[in-house]
Order: C-alpha cells, then sequence, then structure tokens
C-alpha cells in the first residue's frame, strides 16, 4: 500500500475538478492519494465507513476510482469523480501512483495537515483491517520537521516540537521572515507504524534563541521573565547539544505483538486516571491539606 501526491491536471476545459482545483492552488492545500491493492473489492459500504472515519480527523470527504481495467481508460474505472477528470488526468493518476487492476484509490483534499492526518491514519487503519501490512520489523527515521505551525484560530505561529529545538543549518533567515519554509533539527524513530523514540538539538546561541521568540510573538519582557536564565547563560556560551527519549513500553507491546500499551503495564490505569488496585485517587486528610496550604471548599453548581 502506497501514498503518491498527483499534481492536479487541467480537464479538457482547462480547469481542475471543482473539489481539487481549491487545494490544490491554495498555499496550505495538498491534494493526494492513497492506492489501496485490491481494494476494488471494498463494498460502498465500507467505503462510506472509511470516509466518516477520515471525518474525525478534519477531513470533508474521501474520493475514489476502482481500477477494474486500466486498458479500458475511463470506461475501465468506476467512480463519481471519473466523469469530472480528463483522459490526460487520469492516465496521469494511474501513471504517478502505480495504479493496478482490482485496485482502489482514495483521494484527500484539502489543508496539508488534515489531509496528511486523514490519509495517514486511514492508511493504517484499511492496512492493518484488510491485511496488506508488510511482515517483518520495519523501523525508519523521521526528519526535516517543520520548526513551526500555523494556528488558524489564533492566527499566530506555534512551534512544532518545542521553542527550544534548533533549525537546520541555513534555515536561521526564516525563522522570522517565513517560518513555514524553517525546519528543525529534530527527529522520531518509527517502528513498525509506532513512534518507540523522539528527541531534538537544542538552540546554542543566544541570537538564534530570541529569533524564535519573537516569531512565537514573546515580547522581550516576557522573555526575561520566563526564560531570562537561559537567555544570560547562552551569553557565556554553550555546546551544542541533543538528545533521544525512548519509550521503553511501546517496545515491549510491539515485542509481545500486543495491540496497545495498556496490555504490556502491569497495573494500568483506567480512562479517568483511577488506579483500581491501590484504589488511587484516594481520600485526602484535613492534616496532609494543611501541609499543603491547600482548602477545599464546596462551590454550588451553577
Amino acid at each position: 500500500m502506497s501514498s503518491r501526491e498527483p499534481q492536479a491536471v487541467p480537464n479538457s476545459a482547462g480547469t481542475a475538478p471543482p473539489k481539487l482545483k481549491a487545494p490544490a492552488n491554495a498555499a496550505d492545500g495538498r491534494v493526494a492519494a492513497l492506492r489501496v491493492p485490491g481494494g476494488g473489492t471494498l463494498t460502498r459500504g465500507e467505503i462510506d465507513a472509511y470516509t466518516e472515519f477520515v471525518g474525525i480527523y478534519g477531513a470533508k470527504g474521501l474520493a475514489w476510482i476502482k481500477f477494474n481495467d486500466i486498458a479500458k481508460g475511463r470506461e475501465g474505472m468506476q467512480s463519481p469523480i471519473v466523469k469530472n477528470l480528463s483522459d490526460p488526468a487520469l492516465a496521469a493518476i494511474v501513471e504517478r501512483s502505480g495504479a493496478k487492476n482490482g485496485g482502489l484509490m482514495f483521494f484527500g483534499a484539502g489543508p496539508a495537515k488534515i489531509v496528511n492526518d486523514a490519509l495517514g491514519a486511514l492508511r493504517v487503519k484499511i492496512g492493518h483491517e484488510k491485511n496488506i501490512v508488510e511482515a517483518g520489523w520495519q523501523p525508519l527515521w523521521v526528519v526535516d520537521f517543520p520548526m513551526f505551525e500555523f494556528d488558524p484560530e489564533t492566527k499566530e505561529w506555534k512551534a512544532r516540537h518545542h521553542p527550544f529545538t534548533s533549525p537546520k543549518d541555513g534555515h536561521e533567515a526564516f525563522i522570522e521572515s517565513d517560518p513555514a519554509r524553517a525546519y528543525a533539527k529534530a527527529y522520531d524513530m518509527v517502528l513498525n507504524g509506532w513512534e518507540i523514540a523522539g528527541g531534538s538539538v537544542r538552540i546554542h546561541r543566544q541570537e538564534v534563541q530570541q529569533q524564535v521568540f519573537r516569531a512565537l510573538k514573546i515580547s522581550p519582557e516576557d522573555q526575561q521573565a520566563k526564560f531570562g536564565f537561559l537567555l544570560q547563560a547562552l551569553q557565556y556560551g554553550a555546546p551544542p547539544h541533543g538528545g533521544i527519549a525512548f519509550g521503553f513500553d511501546r517496545l515491549v507491546t510491539l515485542m509481545a505483538g500486543a495491540e496497545a500499551i495498556r496490555d504490556v503495564i502491569a497495573f494500568p490505569k483506567t480512562q479517568r486516571g483511577q488506579d483500581l488496585v491501590t484504589g488511587a485517587p484516594s481520600p485526602v486528610g484535613e492534616r496532609q491539606l494543611r501541609d499543603l496550604h491547600i482548602r477545599l471548599r464546596n462551590t454550588p453548581p451553577q
């Protein structure tokens, strides 16, 4: 199972299909395809269920094409969107995606983050449900993380990892002028689709740290109030330093062939954070509350 990103190809009228044109041309948009080998056997009910599933990630819908006989062109394809695509566009989709007879293609279109999250989750779901996941250990490194991500609600940039992550060499110039182009020295290790470790290289130069703070709209006063100790320490010089943290329980889960880390934790907490073995959280005595300078008071319901 693979994911490819075909470009929007104009149809015979010179315009891309209505549902694909806007995200294809938007600065933060993306049109991507997910190829499902053997997916031609999916029923309409299953396709509708997958469409509902991607809605969890903010996707507005899920377009699809079944490839019954590629040699016949559009006549050998089954889909509600085929009529909106030109023959050259369909040929380009087949060529770039590697579509095969009996397969199915899902399409996502919209803001890049939503498309990535939705199709990524869908890929994992279909792979496990249809047993088309490759066997064996499949480790990989994920690198070149963006330093920032844009919050559409606050209209501000936020740190993708944390505000102390170092930019890639040469990307300091983008931190304030074009945050979307700034990549970080951050990395994750993934094994069979599970993130088992993550880390980054920290900023060790004061001027770069101040650039990041300015990009995040942290005022000079707040910089000093919250991070003055760090900025002062960086004045005296600090060596480049980084690290990585492993999730041991995730490794054990994979080794045991379990489906969730709760299956390998000796005394897992409930969804409400309760420990059924020890009975925690338990009532707190008045003396303990006094020692902690905590006072409880009953608030009448609104």
